[in-house]
């Protein structure tokens, strides 16, 4: 939980509001399951110094991020959240001395139901103009939330106070909530108080529901508004809203997003089955036979598929050339070798190098002897050898490439650079002047034969557990390496292509080149275990 305190009050108006929508407990009142008492507590909790007047600012969390499997329960936990911002105490009122008392009564509701504050509690009152949108990119879509939210008024508490209409709900005289998909986006733009964005993992540049979110979200800062997305695991080659929000860096964004552990395979049976356990641990309605028999269904025709929607897991679909389980299983925390300007003291490394000019990401990666690969690091600031050319007013610092290959000559004993020297023939050629042609090897990645085994190779080395390949867990590389997709060639060859434009493989292919420097490096005697444990 967050630095601040609970508004209790806000939970306690959930659980005596909203009924269960559906089944055969329709109208009974609606308990929150672990899960989502865990984020609407965390959504929910007060800044310490929260003052009077303030709005989303009064919270620790400005938006929420909810990443879960299919049938856990996100339509009915998001509509009843929505009720809460239509209806319930969401707006800071100041800490409780003890002993004050919110009525529903004095908002209009006539439950009878209220609730006494303790002494430090936070305190809320009403939106006075709730102004709601529910966004998904279709009808169907924006049902999950809408259907359960219009059953919640009708068997509810809150009929007298809200009427469901064609597309919207009016609330009280002058607040409303409305349905925004892509087909009808008139409401755009508007100020807005609250916003849910449903299933945010199929929102695409493609299908221009990126720039509705965002525009929504604009909508919610000139009211400091909050919203929440909840969305399945996403696919991690379309660059969705649901991946720039989960691997966006703002501290007031909370994100849920329960894992089991990547070591753990969803083809096997039995390891799903711990997956599963894991994943669906709050969930104590989900029968989990039932889960087995559609994931197990759903397998045979689209493997990505069935593990992001019930293993919860960012999976990229067809043609996706390494699945993210086998990557992060390869993850090792241990600590990066270090450099030295003494001789006998240098790590033996092999470095592997991919550049771009103005578009593609420039990298450089490392491998030991024993397989262990990362990202090093290069001057005073100890930056990372990735240079993303928008960094860097739109072009790669060539510069500082090159003062990053001197120092890591300089601090590492480098037996072998492979280097893909399109649009750096000049730098490359330096290089190998610099250090020795037998060290710095031109290898063109556009031979497809020789790229596809290279790939392949990696691919085997990371699949086959006793391998011995680990790796730093450099996000970057990771993000990269999820993207990449495999693009048919004659011959049943394949290289690595790029899911669209914008998403980016560039580490992807230089943790290729490096771990194939690594082993040619083995193979020929350059790198022996002898030299390895004398340098250590």
């Amino acid at each position: 939980m967050a630095d601040g305190k609970v508004l209790v009050a806000a939970l306690a108006w959930i659980e005596r509001h909203a009924v269960i929508p559906d089944g055969f407990d329709q109208g009974q009142p609606f308990t929150m399951l672990p899960w989502q008492l865990k984020v609407a507590g965390s959504f929910y909790t007060v800044r310490e110094d929260a003052r009077v007047g303030q709005k989303s600012t009064a919270f620790v969390y400005r938006r929420a991020q909810v990443i879960m499997p299919q049938k856990s329960g996100k339509g009915p936990f998001a509509a009843a959240v929505v009720l809460l911002e239509a209806a319930g105490p969401t707006v800071f009122d100041g800490f409780a001395e003890g002993g004050e008392t919110y009525r529903c009564a004095d908002w209009g509701c006539p439950c009878g139901w209220s609730y006494v504050y303790e002494a430090g509690e936070p305190m809320g009152v009403p939106q006075p103009t709730p102004l709601i949108q529910l966004l998904a990119t279709s009808e169907d879509q924006v049902a999950n939330v809408y259907r359960p939210l219009v059953a919640m008024i009708k068997h509810g508490h809150l009929s007298s106070l809200m009427k469901p209409l064609e597309g919207m709900v009016r609330v009280g005289d002058e607040g409303r909530i409305d349905v925004v998909t892509s087909s009808a986006q008139s409401r755009l733009g508007n100020p807005i108080t609250f916003a849910i964005q449903d299933e945010t993992g199929t929102y695409t540049a493609t299908n221009k529901m990126i720039k509705v979110a965002e525009t929504m979200r604009r909508g919610l800062a000139g009211m400091s508004g909050r919203s929440m997305e909840t969305t399945n695991a996403y696919d991690p080659s379309e660059y969705s809203t649901a991946q720039k929000t989960h691997e966006g860096t703002a501290e007031d964004v909370y994100r849920y997003f329960p894992q089991a552990p990547p070591t753990l395979s969803y083809r096997n049976k039995t390891e799903r089955r711990r997956i599963h356990r894991a994943v669906y641990a709050d969930c104590p309605h989900i029968d989990l036979d039932a889960i087995e028999a559609e994931a197990a269904e759903l397998l045979e025709s689209d493997p990505g598929q069935a593990e992001r929607f019930f293993g919860n897991r960012i999976m990229a679909g067809h043609g996706s050339w390494l699945e993210s389980a086998q990557w992060l299983a390869r993850a090792s925390d241990r600590e990066i070798p270090k450099p030295s300007t003494y001789k006998l003291m240098k790590i033996p490394i092999v470095l592997g190098f991919d550049g771009s000019d103005s578009d593609d990401w420039t990298g450089i990666r490392a491998e030991t002897m024993d397989g262990f690969q990362f990202t090093p690091t290069y001057g005073p600031s100890k930056r990372p050898t990735v240079w993303n050319p928008a960094d860097w007013g739109g072009q790669v610092p060539r510069l500082e490439v090159d003062a990053a290959v001197s120092q890591l000559f300089a601090e590492y004993d480098v037996k072998l650079m492979y280097c893909d020297p399109p649009y750096w023939e000049t730098e490359v050629d330096n290089w190998a002047d610099r250090y020795g042609e037998r060290r710095v090897i031109r290898w063109l990645t556009r031979r497809v034969v020789q790229m596809h085994a290279a790939a392949e190779r990696l691919k085997t080395d990371i699949v086959k557990r006793d391998s011995g390949f680990t790796h730093d867990g450099c996000d970057l590389t990771e993000r990269h390496m999820f993207n990449a997709r495999m693009a048919a060639r004659p011959s049943d060859r394949y290289v690595l292509a790029k899911p669209e434009h914008r998403r980016k493989i560039d580490l992807a292919v230089v943790s290729v080149l490096t771990h194939e420097a690594a082993c040619d490096a083995i193979a020929s005697g350059l790198m022996k275990k002898k030299t390895l444990y004398m340098s250590a």
